[in-house]
């Protein structure tokens, strides 16, 4: 009779504990397609959306060891990987429609989305001290300083034509991409607009997903820079990892500092060029997304905290 109860006890404890992976697996790939999102809109990090999300230091970690535990930090990145391509294929036009004619609703309902998840964020950085103050500050100044630096305008069609500098170029700014992603609230599209490679980036993806196929030069021109982005990431992966273990709340206070600097760096642009600006009606639409944004984001976290437990 024991025997048949250890064992029923054992059969729920292997069906809950599968349970949990499969729940754990969907909510890494729901996860990863935020940092997809994130990744379209100038101005928003992948890494700040993966700070609040709560999978920062996993996302670190594994990419960070990816040479020492390489199956354990591919089954890890292989969902959220999943998620974030599902994300940009999915909403790379959806996003892009609503960024040319409605960038303020857009933007409020990304920035609701980043602002319901402080609550849990702020809790890992723990006690306030002088030292901790002065990270935060110092984070929330460079990150929304970079939205007042000037943006370069390349030609179009420019990336069809490259020579080898041109290429070095691409790799140099694929490197300090992907550096801007993985550092919360540096963000990437951003980095990309500065140099004047987002659009001509952007046209050549889209392109892809409308066609299927592209030009041999083209699929050239991501692999470069795809290249600099791979070994900015396992670069800076492993410097966060580093700070995270040595100086946890320190970091974590930079990266408070440097989410809530891009948030309120993000409505600058938007602000500048945004039609409508106007009406009440688009305003109001922008303050409805932002409360749909944060309620969306906190049911979310909480819903795969008590899930995953």
């Amino acid at each position: 009779m024991e025997q048949g109860n250890r064992t029923v006890e054992q059969s729920a404890a292997m069906e809950a504990a599968r349970s949990r992976r499969v729940t754990e697996l969907i909510s890494d790939i729901l996860k990863g397609a935020l940092i997809g999102i994130a990744f379209i809109i100038p101005g928003f990090s992948g890494g700040s959306v993966a700070a609040i999300l709560g999978i920062y230091e996993k996302l670190v970690g594994a990419i960070a060891d990816i040479f020492k535990h390489f199956k354990k930090s591919i089954i890890t990145l292989l969902p959220i990987a999943l998620g974030l391509f599902v994300g940009i294929a999915a909403l790379i036009f959806p996003i892009q429609w609503g960024m040319a004619f409605f960038p303020l609703p857009t933007v409020s309902l990304f920035v609701g989305l980043a602002i319901g998840g402080f609550p849990p964020l702020k809790q890992a950085a723990g006690k306030a001290t002088p030292k901790r103050i002065f990270l935060f500050f110092i984070a929330l100044v460079i990150a929304s300083s970079l939205v007042f630096l000037p943006t370069a305008v390349k030609t179009e069609g420019f990336l069809y034509h490259l020579d080898f500098g041109g290429y070095a170029a691409l790799f140099f700014v694929g490197l300090i991409a992907s550096c801007a992603l993985v550092v919360p609230g540096i963000s990437g599209s951003m980095i990309l607009l500065i140099f004047g490679y987002y659009t001509p980036i952007v046209t050549l993806i889209t392109e892809l997903i409308l066609f299927g196929t592209m030009p041999l030069e083209s699929i050239f021109v991501i692999f470069v820079m795809l290249c600099g982005m791979i070994i900015g990431f396992f670069l800076i992966s492993t410097l966060m990892k580093y700070l995270l273990r040595r100086y946890p709340q320190g970091t974590h206070y930079a990266i408070l500092g440097f989410i809530i600097g891009s948030v309120a760096a993000v409505y600058v642009p938007v602000l500048r060029t945004s039609p409508h600006l106007a009406s009440l009606w688009y305003w109001l639409a922008a303050a409805l997304l932002l409360l749909i944004g944060i309620a969306a984001s906190y049911a979310f976290l909480q819903l795969a905290k008590v899930r995953i437990k």
